[in-house]
């Protein structure tokens, strides 16, 4: 199942960058503007028409296999999930007790948020404040 979810990442990854470079490459639609005034060539690799279609195309299929990809690493994940809880939902399950050791209970007079002074240790030298 591992294998499979690595390979629907790696092909989600590849998509996602072939379709930002389509999306890159293509012009916007106020270009065609421009070069019927003189301003700029309006021909390309493909030419006038066939860029708008091929690219479009392209980045449809692209957009196609992103959302197939996204899906299907859902699906996997949920039914990995559901395996391993026993289903149900993560509100459906107690939460964690907590440690008595973790739980600080302050001190009456104590100041929150002020950090608590340790005692001297048995034979140790103590530091005179400054």
């Amino acid at each position: 199942m591992q294998i499979w979810i690595t390979i629907v990442h790696a092909v989600q990854l590849l998509s996602a960058l072939v379709m930002i470079g389509l999306v890159l490459v293509q012009h916007g639609k106020g270009a065609d503007m421009g070069a019927s005034f003189g301003s700029g060539a309006s021909g390309s690799l493909f030419g006038a028409t066939g860029s708008a279609n091929f690219l479009s195309r392209s980045t449809a299929v692209c957009a196609a296999v992103f959302f197939a990809c996204t899906l299907a690493l859902a699906f996997m994940s949920s039914s990995t999930s559901m395996r391993n809880v026993g289903g149900g939902s993560v509100l459906d399950q107690p939460a964690p007790a907590a440690n008595a050791a973790s739980a600080a209970v302050p001190l009456p007079g104590a100041i929150p948020g002020a950090v608590p002074a340790l005692p001297a240790a048995s034979g140790a030298a103590a530091i005179p404040a400054k």
